[in-house]
């Protein structure tokens, strides 16, 4: 049922593309900033794993738009850091707004249902 969800494969498809970006970080930064953004992406697709098996998801789905958020910003200092190239960045951002779209439908269903 999970794999159903649209936007379950579109996060593990960013990070399936996030994590060899990641990888080639400075080991000084591989360590620190790249492992706090692959535990935040990990953390994301948690919540959504969580919200799917709550009844009332509006705490779950909270937790992941707070999670990509922090997500975004990992990503950014990232891109300014020069960690990851504009391109890459563009690519990370296009992907977490999909992403955001998606949660953001998701949770607007939940809310009218309460």
């Amino acid at each position: 049922m999970l794999d159903d969800l649209i936007i379950y494969q579109k996060i593990y498809d960013f990070i399936l593309w996030l994590y060899p970006v990641v990888n080639k970080f400075p080991k000084s930064q591989r360590f620190v900033l790249g492992q706090r953004i692959e535990n935040k992406t990990l953390d994301l697709i948690h919540s959504m794993i969580a919200a799917n098996l709550e009844r009332d998801k509006t705490a779950a789905l909270k937790q992941a738009s707070v999670e990509l958020d922090e997500l975004r910003i990992l990503i950014r200092l990232s891109k300014d850091l020069r960690l990851v190239s504009v391109r890459q960045y563009g690519i990370a951002a296009e992907k977490t707004n999909e992403i955001g779209r998606l949660l953001s439908g998701w949770s607007k269903k939940f809310s009218h249902a309460i």
